[in-house]
């Protein structure tokens, strides 16, 4: 289950910084100023250097959530079955949880992220500037000298299907190269950066995001028999009803310590 929760997470690859809870709640510092608190000066020679501050950001403290849910199997459908219930009930789990974290994720990088870069044209347009938007939009966050360097492109599933699809792309790539997607089906990188579809954005978009920077997801553990280090899984017998209840849970908080670190184009 932990392997498959690795794979499924969109959230889990974007806000990367982790935090370990123990009391229920963290807090962070957001949007670190870019310059120090005075102008640098001309120094003599021997010559004192003038002191300069360091501020802080806005400190942030949110609590974490406990997310999860039980799914009842009788002894019958496990024995009638093959243990397959089982694997489905899990997987079905797993899924549900990747779902409603993703999506939560998401939302709050939408909400907490204010720059754009507009799209010159509609990407699925007759004549679109796919590869320039992009470029401008990643120059943009670099070109705030805080050292983001964006690596992932983040979109909707029909925004990447315009990208894998786009002509004007095609001619791009390398000629003779029979693993681009024209061939292949899939469409993984442009202009440097990973794309990362997905089904749970809040509405359909791009997003350019430096995932070493953006933000990260505090994850508690709070044991008791649970097993898995992202989705934690038990098995519990209901001797009652003959029946096992299988359990998923994450008890966790996305958050994003530096809103600068990604943009949304628009207009696309």
């Amino acid at each position: 289950m932990n392997e498959i929760a690795n794979q499924r997470f969109i959230s889990d690859f974007i806000l990367t910084s982790r935090q370990d809870v123990s009391g229920g709640a963290i807090v962070f510092d957001q949007d670190d100023p870019l310059y120090t608190d005075r102008p640098v000066e001309a120094i003599s020679p021997g010559a004192e250097y003038p002191l300069a501050g360091v501020g802080s950001g806005t400190p942030q403290a949110v609590r974490v959530t406990k997310w999860g849910q039980d799914v009842p199997i009788t002894d019958e459908k496990i024995k009638r079955s093959n243990f397959s219930p089982v694997e489905k009930a899990f997987n079905t789990i797993v899924n549900q949880i990747v779902k409603t974290i993703d999506s939560l994720s998401l939302s709050l990088v939408a909400s907490q992220v204010t720059a754009t870069q507009a799209a010159a044209s509609t990407w699925s347009g007759v004549d679109p500037t796919i590869l320039r938007d992009i470029m401008l939009a990643k120059a943009k966050v670099t070109g705030l000298n805080k050292g983001y360097d964006p690596d992932v492109i983040v979109v909707d599933d029909a925004t990447w299907a315009i990208l894998a699809s786009d002509d004007k792309l095609s001619t791009l790539m390398a000629r003779e190269d029979k693993g681009n997607s024209v061939y292949t089906g899939e469409f993984r990188t442009i202009a440097g950066l990973t794309i990362l579809p997905t089904p749970n954005l809040p509405a359909a978009g791009a997003w350019i995001i430096d995932t070493n920077a953006l933000g990260g997801i505090g994850d508690e553990k709070l044991g008791e028999g649970y097993a898995g280090d992202i989705v934690e899984t038990k098995s519990i017998r209901d001797e009652d009803n003959d029946q096992w209840r299988v359990r998923g849970r994450r008890v966790c908080v996305p958050y994003v310590n530096e809103p600068g670190a990604a943009i949304k184009i628009t207009g696309i």
